[in-house]
């Protein structure tokens, strides 16, 4: 199965003729020109195509989106607020390295210690949160100016720092 990466959220419909507006987490400015569909997950792990007529630029992380078959307000209405995904090669295409997005799938390391891959980024105000699964548990990992200390893309590894006591709060 081929694996998916989400680049954002349908926040808006614009106009009346289908058109939506997509927010994107890319970490750069795009048209996504050249991108045939974008794809959103009806039920979990099933990801249903919708292709694109045309895009528009309206700022450095919102693109104007207008989709086949989605002709009205009201069909776009029900898109909205619905997370967008790509697959990899089209995220690869799109996404800045720089991007938080471009670190799922990477392993975090602490101490030269394999902690796990990034399952999911949560963007916050003032830091990201890096959710993997240690020995079966659900494990919150924040990146900030104090804990980051290198992410080598080549690797495809992030190095931090955590504070004491950080990982025994989830595994006890």
């Amino acid at each position: 199965m081929a694996e998916y990466f989400n680049i954002g959220k349908l926040v808006a419909v614009h106009g009346l003729k289908g058109e939506l507006l997509l927010k994107h987490e890319l970490g750069k400015k795009t048209s996504l020109k050249g991108l045939t569909a974008i794809f959103i997950e009806e039920k979990k792990g099933s990801f249903l195509p919708y292709f694109i007529e045309s895009t528009k630029i309206k700022a450095d992380d919102e693109i104007y989106l207008k989709l086949e078959n989605i002709d009205s307000r009201e069909a776009a209405l029900k898109l909205s607020a619905k997370q967008v995904w790509l697959p990899e090669i089209d995220f690869k295409k799109f996404a800045a390295k720089s991007a938080p997005a471009s670190m799922l799938g990477y392993t975090i390391i602490h101490n030269n210690e394999s902690l796990g891959e990034i399952l999911e980024l949560i963007e916050q105000p003032h830091q990201l949160l890096c959710r993997l699964e240690i020995k079966g548990k659900e494990v919150l990992i924040p990146l900030h100016a104090e804990t980051l200390k290198k992410v080598d893309h080549k690797k495809k590894e992030v190095l931090v720092e955590l504070p004491d006591g950080l990982l025994d709060i989830y595994l006890g």
